[in-house]
């Protein structure tokens, strides 16, 4: 056995054979001397033991010169190796002419020893020369990277030899067998430079990694393993430029290169000896290389490149403190894959940086298109405790596919999707994607009028749409010109969008989100999901967009045991499980995981400009008992069925988006009776601006379902919802929970012929739209499409060839165009100051009739008292100064004949214009009305001073406005 002393010259050696293999004394007396041999080293560090007259320093001259020739870009891709070139290019291009061995360097004579040391002395290097490109401060020092884990298996889905092009070995460059002795390096924290803003990258200065390393550690047959087999923790303290001994070593990951050198700031070349078969290759420098390039060859080719290894982290302090407390509300602007340019010496370096939040796990490579998804090239640093794992890998540009693989904390490989990709493959496929966003926004004044908020007192009457089945087949796009047009022109003022986000199964409609930072793909880029909200604005259309945080699918390449333990989802399945969807619940008690959901909900906001987001299944959120059977959930801390973590982060989401984005909205859909859905948080509410009214959306559609005979016998399911009215904010939603899975369209809910289920449909839609809240309807309604709704297929477009149904949509434009025009219906939408009854007891006729009052305004006429006091003879104003504001009187008869005579108490005398009836003939009515109006005369009725008579259609709704 023969064992080499890195710190002696020649190697001390116990004799061994087959036969007679070395004595307990022989190995102690070897181990002996080692250790001797190391303390002396450390009293005096020896140097690189080559005689200082054969160093010469490198010349600068032209012929010690051999810098890589770089291919020309139009050349054709050489023929993919087992390992390809990991310069971030889609492929690499053939070099012009093979290389010829250049002349012999420094370098080439100091990697000739086998067994050749360099170990750092003690603050003797010069002060290195930092390359002027933007230096971000590295992560926290006190937060070092936790100690290296027990080898993995190796992964799986790679090869566990790497394998040289053209060759069925690849041994050290020192023609070891096997493994290579230790080599020894150094780090050395990097000189204080100017840093730049938090989330920048930039040149090292020679030292690599995270936190600081003590400068006489030796690079081990373990370090260099870790690197090659993807579960080091910080491959930057060995990779990179680091100073040792007397100058500086370059090391760097190219698998299957069969041979690489460093070409320095200068352009000085340095050949490099490899230290491992997996691709690790050291290159001896006499100064610190500044802004060095890599050359390496594969076979024939050779590329120059840069090193990942040589940029310090991406994230700064402050966003790893942000991060670690829970609290970076723009996560999304360091999490992720990000396109980053810096100037450099040689010029700009175009790359992406990679981020990804894995606490538990034991080692992250990011693959992609860059590497021929090899996942050998690039593995990610650790930063601190935080969790985060970081590479910056120049010459990935946008467009390019990645993963990550993960090392669990199982010690099991798995293949992830970037939980922050900002774009993705077009599922199935399931690929994240770097996108760099060129958009220029146009709704400059858009935003400007969205920011004056109190939308629960302006009209918002929404028309809610899946985007794949409106018309199948169009793009973001061509959505933006056909679906935006169409929208405005039937008059709706909000668009509500089912999940954009990207999910990898069509039939969930969006509600299994996999990729909460990334539009589906489906209908284009992201960029083009933009122009779509941006031709909205500026067309006067607001965009509302469903958001997902109450669960997500258990898909193995998604959120779901990403770092082999529960991270995003509960750990418990009593709490962590839904069974109604067969999904994963988010973890709401843990901080990352909140601020993972509130970042989300900002980015929706800054990033696209969306209006609104109404949030699903709120109720699964708030009861731990949520579909559940005794024995399936575990009760809170009080004992109680709340689930006050979700709570919680409902509130600090509500909050957040008010704060932060004036003029959004978010809308709950939460069907119990939770009080306080929409009361603010600072009152102990849940924070939320409007919440659908599930109640109003069940009564009244089962009052319309049934005949008119029978209707009488279940009037309160017409009148109830007033009594609760005003205990929250309200949306009004015929959404598309209610025409799917056999619950038949608008349409077939109503009785009768055809015609009398056209004229329910009318009515019943301005009855809703009278009532107080906002309106929500879905795609397909508004024309009475007649089949169930299928996310499958388009809407049947063909109805409107049939006047039948073209006078439905006549009637929902008339019916938003109204609304719009008067704010009686929404000024006090949120105020029982709105509202009156007329008369809510007609349950024999199926009559309801009550009045809806605007805001009254302010008169520019003396109050009585300034009247008096100034004895002035003059109109005074009833209410301190303030007028009447206007009030609309709506009857609503669903009985199957027309109330002719039928008298209805006023509160004011005059004229009342008839705005709209639904049994008009241009709807496709019957024409029963009151030709143009009625008047108001003194007769008290139903409690009113005033009455008239009206004429009641069938089935219809009228609305009365006053006109003095």
């Amino acid at each position: 056995m023969t064992t080499s002393d890195p710190t002696a010259g020649p190697a001390t050696t116990a004799s061994e054979t087959p036969d007679a293999p070395a004595s307990k004394e022989e190995l102690q007396r070897v181990v002996e001397e080692r250790a001797a041999q190391a303390e002396a080293a450390e009293a005096e560090p020896v140097v690189n033991p080559t005689p200082a007259k054969k160093r010469a320093p490198a010349k600068k001259a032209t012929a010690t010169k051999a810098p890589a020739k770089k291919a020309p870009a139009k050349k054709a891709p050489a023929k993919k190796a087992a390992g390809a070139a990991d310069d971030g290019t889609a492929a690499p291009v053939k070099a012009t002419r093979k290389r010829t061995p250049a002349k012999r360097t420094v370098a080439d004579t100091i990697a000739e020893p086998t067994e050749q040391v360099i170990a750092e002395q003690g603050g003797g290097t010069a002060t290195p020369v930092v390359a002027p490109a933007p230096i971000a401060e590295p992560g926290s020092p006190s937060g070092a990277p936790a100690p290296q884990p027990e080898p993995p298996d190796p992964d799986p889905s790679e090869p566990s030899t790497p394998q040289a092009p053209g060759e069925d070995t690849q041994t050290p460059a020192d023609g070891a067998a096997g493994t290579p002795a230790p080599v020894p390096g150094t780090d050395v924290t990097p000189p204080e430079a100017p840093s730049a803003s938090a989330g920048e990258g930039g040149l090292t200065s020679g030292a690599g990694g995270e936190g600081e390393h003590d400068g006489t550690e030796e690079v081990t047959e373990e370090d260099l393993r870790a690197i090659v087999d993807g579960w080091s923790r910080d491959p930057h303290r060995v990779l990179g430029a680091h100073a040792s001994g007397e100058g500086w070593v370059v090391r760097t990951l190219r698998p299957d290169a069969t041979a690489v050198a460093v070409v320095d700031q200068d352009d000085a070349r340095y050949e490099a000896r490899q230290l491992h078969p997996g691709g690790i290759f050291e290159a001896a420098l006499p100064t610190q290389p500044g802004d060095y390039r890599i050359e390496v060859t594969y076979g024939e080719d050779t590329f120059l490149v840069d090193d990942p290894y040589r940029w310090m982290p991406t994230l700064g302090e402050l966003d790893q403190y942000l991060i670690g407390e829970g609290r970076h509300e723009r996560l999304w602007e360091v999490l992720g894959a990000h396109v980053r340019r810096y100037e450099t010496p040689r010029g700009t370096v175009e790359g992406t940086s990679f981020a990804v939040w894995a606490p538990n796990a034991q080692g992250v490579k990011v693959t992609g298109d860059f590497d021929y998804w090899e996942a050998r090239a690039h593995p990610l640093r650790q930063l601190g405790a935080i969790g985060v794992w970081e590479i910056y890998v120049p010459g990935v540009q946008a467009g390019t596919h990645y993963r990550f693989h993960v090392l669990g904390a199982d010690g099991v490989w798995r293949q992830k999707a970037d939980p922050m990709a900002f774009a993705t493959e077009v599922p199935p496929a399931n690929a994240s994607v770097v996108v760099e966003t060129t958009h220029e926004w146009g709704d400059d004044a858009w935003l400007a009028e969205r920011e004056r908020g109190a939308w629960h007192e302006r009209p918002m009457s929404v028309y809610e749409v899946h985007l794949g089945s409106w018309r199948q087949g169009l793009s973001y796009r061509e959505l933006a010109e056909q679906l935006v047009d169409y929208a405005v022109g039937a008059g709706f003022t909000h668009l509500e969008l089912l999940p954009v986000a990207e999910h990898p199964f069509g039939g969930s409609w969006g509600y299994q989100v996999t990729s909460y930072y990334a539009p589906t793909s489906r209908f284009g880029s992201p960029d083009d999901f933009r122009y779509l909200v941006d031709r909205a604005h500026q067309a006067g259309l607001g965009i509302i967009v469903d958001w997902v945080p109450a669960h997500f699918p258990k898909d193995d390449w998604a959120l779901g045991r990403f770092d082999g333990t529960a991270l995003y989802e509960h750990a418990d399945p009593r709490r962590g499980e839904q069974p109604d969807w067969g999904t994963f619940v988010f973890n709401f008690g843990r901080t990352e995981v909140r601020n993972f959901l509130v970042a989300n909900a900002l980015f929706w906001a800054e990033e696209f400009h969306v209006d609104g987001l109404r949030v699903d299944a709120v109720a699964s959120m708030l009861y731990l008992d949520y579909s559940r059977e005794d024995g399936e959930w575990v009760p809170n801390v009080h004992g109680g069925r709340e689930n006050l973590e979700a709570v919680a982060f409902l509130q600090e989401v509500n909050a957040t988006v008010y704060r932060e984005v004036p003029g959004v909205v978010t809308i709950a859909e939460e069907s119990t009776a939770w009080p306080g859905v929409t009361r603010p948080t600072y009152l102990g509410g849940l924070g939320f601006g409007f919440k659908w009214n599930m109640g109003w959306m069940h009564d009244s559609l089962a009052y319309v379902g049934r005949s008119p005979v029978h209707r009488s016998y279940h009037h309160n399911q017409l009148t109830f919802s007033m009594m609760y009215a005003y205990s929250e904010n309200y949306v009004l939603p015929i959404s598309h929970d209610e025409v799917v899975y056999g619950k038949g369209s608008l349409l077939r809910k109503m009785p009768g012929d055809r015609w009398q289920q056209l004229a329910g449909v009318r009515g019943y839609l301005a009855y809703m739209w009278a009532h107080p809240g906002k309106q929500l309807l879905f795609m397909g309604s508004e024309f009475a499409q007649d089949a169930e709704w299928a996310e499958s297929r388009s809407l049947d477009w063909w109805h409107l060839d049939d006047p039948a149904h073209r006078g439905v949509l006549e009637l929902v434009t008339d019916l938003n165009a109204r609304y719009r025009e008067t704010e009686a219906l929404w000024s006090l939408d949120v105020d029982p100051a709105g509202f009156q009854w007329i008369d809510a007891n007609d349950a024999s006729g199926n009559v309801v009739t009550f009045l809806r009052y605007g805001r009254p305004k302010v008169a520019d006429v003396p109050t009585p008292t300034q009247a008096a006091e100034s004895g002035a003879d003059t109109v005074v104003a009833e209410d301190g100064g303030q007028t009447p504001g206007q009030a609309l009187a709506v009857v609503c008869n669903f009985s199957g004949a027309p109330h002719h005579g039928y008298r209805i108490g006023l509160p004011r005398g005059g004229r009342w214009r008839e705005v709209l009836n639904t049994d008009a003939e241009g709807y496709g009515g019957s024409g029963v009305g009151n030709y143009g109006g009625v008047d108001a005369v003194e007769e008290p009725w139903h409690g009113q001073p005033f009455s008239a008579t009206v004429s009641a259609p069938p089935l219809g709704t009228l609305w009365l406005l006053h006109e003095g």
